[in-house]
């Protein structure tokens, strides 16, 4: 048996309590001596918020194992369960939960012995980082100080350890080439690998993809596929095989966008058949962009590591350090730092290491050279292929500072998002946070801010010392955004004592939109809002002054940014190229600034007018648990593909959506209408490859038709039923947050005694890139969430072998859904909608040949006509719970009744 750290040890689930003392005795506890015994002494914990939410004691504390694995192992990732940490240490995993606290206690003794060897390959920075946390009284500190030795020499600091960039030339434009079928071929059958099976939907989808890529032959006309491509088709090599033959012909540059994190990661893999990890020269031909609040910023780094957090958010900048020092690519969301660092630490310390609020200073930063963002970026410029995300490629579109690398092939994949992305890359939003935000843009932070934001007058000090009409706008800025919202100004709006034209506005807003509220108190706690029209005088009055407002503010930044211009025209002797950088860094910023300003004051502008018909105007609060976290007036285009098609297609030369629900059932109506094809000259190339899975033999479909609507302990029971009855492995999909939290609650203290453990989005402190990884990590494990694990979660196997939605996804009743409705067919909109996302929810389940599996609906009233969401063959039954229960016990086996089945056939007595 390996060796236990004679430390105590607790451990907590829903099933129950245990404690390991030093001397080795293991005992069940009730969750008040375990919280006794915690206050007594630190114990060995694994995540102790989570141990901490079963408890019921947000207090707890201790010694976590996880935060030791992640000053050891920076940049490794490791499930945070007990079996993922023996697995990643090689310890033998404990049979049941009366054993974890002695896996605890081995794991923090393999940890020790991990310091005290000669292979251990994080050792650089690990001393220099442990005298830091032992002042910070990081309780792991004494513990492992007698294993790490002080180095003979010393420690480089980590901003002199990091490797700087190098500025590369300009990429020539591509070459323009023409592929044939029989080398798309070749390409795709040598990145699927010899003995591979052929599979002639993906040798079809290649050829497709492949005219994507051909010369353009008008200007502002690309060339434009919509590809339809069947879960287990092949999509990515499918692509990725015409894209790395024409980037090794042309030279040129390949984007693929997704939605998810997941995508990408899977896309950085997927990759590696086509690219080498380097080009001979070193350089990068794979490059993963993101948005730059993705990513480590060294700036902010650096002031939490001088003070700038306290208490526990300062260990957590101590261990993010670590991880800087080893990471690949500085990317903290979705990246090589472990997604359950930050929820390990109460405060949202990890956001606020990144540029969430564009505050970048560029080549003003010391750390510019060694930046994580501009080393992705110009590793970009030089790339084959470029993973980013829709968001990314259409903010670098419609407002990138470098227009050369702007993408002119582009891949949409998961492009049944597009729609949602664009919605929110091309709307408007003057609310309270947007605005206080402004201001601190341009004043900096106000009294008692912590952090090393500044403001206008300080990051161009010099600037305004050299060039009086710079320092005279400068002060103009300054003095009008004194007008902007400050620190407090939701409580002055709840005291009714609003202060300046703006948060007079934003009362304005909150009271009509409470005056108009006919939601009867039933959502209670959660957002409201009303439309932007019969707005009285008195708000049209107050809209007028918050306009002047703002204008007062714009003009002033515009003038700043044409004397910012002409500074780098004919700039003074001393602004050497750094310097040069820096101001047009400073230059974009103030662009951005002012184009956010412009809309704000169309959007007012319009208030008491006539509606614009290409937008949907409204007011809303918004609230999460009955508090009030921001008000504002909101402008959504009607159509955002609109914009979308206008700023991102139509300089491109080539682009192609693919998903596998990207059409309605055989309809493209839908595809055209959500991809921004309707707005080009000229008719996309459209493709369908089928699913290659017998989903007749491997799948059922069972609507549950006695779990009545509102019934709160019947669906409760219900899925703590199906779930017994798969044995685990059961996706829980729900419209909302409310009931999943009140069914957990219900049932995950009677399924853990059954040795199945229940998670689910909202309730475990766990983020949900990490609770997936658990969930894929152990058969036996189910999992709630809503929306996010709808899509885009890649579970093949056992671990996923039923998926059950609570009720229809019906579209949330909201202003800009309705506006939507009423222009594009009514009710048939709404049924496109919830068609695409029962075909997404479905989708999770098989993927992958030998995956076979369940789909439950717990909705009685579940309406026919959706049927066409499914699979055409998959057999559809409506049938009591006591049935479906039957057939997910007995699973799937060769005397299955294959009679059963129906395709498209409603008079079938499966589908009556």
């Amino acid at each position: 048996m390996a060796e236990a750290l004679p430390l105590p040890a607790l451990h907590a689930s829903h099933a129950g309590t245990w404690l390991r003392d030093a001397n080795g005795t293991s005992r069940t506890v009730g969750k008040g001596e375990a919280i006794m015994a915690a206050a007594d002494t630190p114990l060995l914990l694994l995540n102790a918020p989570l141990v901490a939410t079963r408890l019921g004691y947000p207090d707890l504390s201790g010694l976590d194992l996880l935060e030791l694995f992640a000053f050891i192992h920076p940049a490794r990732f490791v499930v945070p369960t007990p079996k993922g940490l023996a697995h990643a240490l090689d310890l033998n995993e404990p049979e049941d939960d009366h054993g974890v606290p002695l896996l605890l206690q081995q794991a923090a003794a393999r940890l020790l012995e991990t310091c005290e060897s000669e292979s251990w390959q994080e050792r650089e920075g690990a001393w220099s980082s442990l005298q830091s946390l032992t002042r910070m009284r990081w309780p792991w500190a004494n513990i492992i100080t007698p294993h790490i030795h002080r180095p003979e020499r010393a420690e480089k600091w980590l901003f002199s350890a990091l490797p700087e960039w190098e500025e590369n030339p300009e990429r020539p434009q591509p070459a323009q080439v023409l592929m044939e079928e029989n080398e798309v071929q070749a390409r795709l059958e040598r990145l699927t690998g010899e003995g591979a099976e052929k599979r002639e939907g993906q040798q079809l989808y290649a050829r497709e993809v492949s005219a994507a890529f051909a010369p353009r032959h008008t200007n502002r006309i690309p060339h434009m596929l919509l590809a339809q491509a069947g879960t287990g088709v092949g999509k990515t090599l499918g692509y990725l095989a015409p894209a790395s033959l024409w980037s090794e012909r042309s030279q040129g540059t390949v984007w693929v966008s997704t939605y998810t994190k997941n995508l990408q990661r899977q896309l950085r893999r997927e990759s590696a058949r086509a690219w080498p990890e380097r080009r001979e020269d070193g350089s990068q031909p794979v490059v993963v962009r993101k948005g730059r609040e993705n990513y480590l910023c060294l700036l902010n780094l650096e002031d939490a590591l001088q003070g700038g957090f306290g208490g526990r958010a300062a260990i957590l900048a101590q261990l993010v350090a670590r991880w800087a020092a080893f990471t690949a690519d500085g990317d903290m969301i979705g990246g090589d730092l472990p997604g359950w660092l930050g929820s390990l630490f109460r405060k949202r310390g990890i956001t606020s290491l990144t540029d969430q609020r564009g505050e970048c200073v560029y080549a003003g930063c010391p750390h510019y050279r060694k930046c994580f963002i501009e080393r992705a970026g110009r590793a970009s410029a030089n790339a084959d292929l470029v993973i980013a995300n829709h968001a990314l490629v259409m903010v670098n579109a419609a407002r990138g500072r470098d227009h050369a690398q702007r993408p002119t092939r582009i891949i949409f994949d998961e492009g049944h998002h597009v729609f949602e992305a664009a919605d929110s890359t091309f709307a408007a939003a003057l609310s309270g946070q947007e605005t206080i935000e402004l201001k601190r843009w341009i004043l900096g932070p106000e009294r008692g801010s912590r952090g090393r934001r500044r403001g206008l007058s300080a990051r161009l000090a010099d600037v305004a010392s050299y060039d009086e009409d710079g320092a005279k706008a400068i002060a103009a800025a300054c003095e009008a955004a004194e007008a902007l919202p400050s620190e407090g100004w939701l409580q002055r709006l709840n005291e009714n004592e609003p202060s300046g034209p703006l948060e007079e506005l934003l009362a304005a807003v909150r009271a009509t939109t409470y005056a108009r509220d006919e939601s009867g108190g039933q959502e209670a706690g959660y957002g409201i809002e009303t439309e932007a029209t019969q707005l009285e005088g008195n708000f049209v009055e107050l809209a007028g002054r918050a306009q002047s407002a703002l204008a007062a503010i714009r003009a002033p930044l515009m003038k700043l940014g044409v004397r910012l211009e002409a500074l780098i025209e004919d700039g003074p002797d001393w602004l050497d190229g750094q310097g040069r950088a820096r101001i047009e860094g400073a230059r974009h910023s103030l662009s951005w600034r002012v184009d956010t300003l412009s809309a704000w004051e169309a959007l007012l502008n319009r208030m008491g007018g006539a509606a614009d018909p290409e937008f949907v105007d409204w007011l809303a609060v918004d609230r999460s648990e009955a508090r009030e976290f921001d008000i504002g007036i909101h402008r959504h285009f009607l159509d955002p593909m609109k914009p979308f098609a206008k700023v991102v297609i139509e300089p491109a030369h080539g682009v192609m959506l693919t998903s596998a629900t990207l059409r309605d059932g055989e309809d493209w109506d839908s595809a055209l209408l959500r991809s921004g094809a309707n707005h080009l000259e000229g008719a996309p190339r459209l493709s369908a490859a089928d699913s290659p899975f017998d989903y007749a033999s491997n799948a059922e479909i069972l609507v549950v038709t006695d779990i009545k609507k509102g019934d709160l302990a019947g669906l409760a029971g219900a899925y703590a039923r199906i779930i017994e009855a798969s044995g685990g492995g059961v996706l829980g999909l729900f419209t909302a947050i409310r009931r999943l939290r009140a069914v957990h609650g219900r049932i995950a203290d009677r399924l853990a005694r059954d040795g199945l453990p229940l998670y689910a989005q909202h309730v475990d402190p766990i983020d949900t890139g990490t609770l997936v990884d658990i969930f894929r990590d152990d058969p036996r494990a189910s999992l709630l969430g809503t929306d996010a694990l709808r899509d885009g979660v890649d579970v093949p196997g056992r671990s996923l072998r039923c998926v059950v939605m609570e009720q229809v996804p019906w579209p949330k009743p909201s202003i800009l859904h309705r506006a939507r409705r009423a222009a594009h067919g009514g009710s048939a909109y709404d049924d496109r909608m919830i068609r695409a996302r029962l075909a997404q929810a479905f989708g999770r389940l098989i993927r992958a040949r030998e995956d076979r599996g369940h789909f439950v609906m717990l909705s009685p009233a579940f309406p026919s006509r959706l049927l066409t969401a499914f699979p055409a063959g998959t057999p559809v039954m409506r049938l009591p719970l006591e049935e479906a229960l039957d057939r997910i016990r007995l699973g799937f086996s060769d005397t299955r009744d294959v009679a059963d089945t129906a395709e498209g056939d409603e008079t079938s007595k499966f589908q009556a």
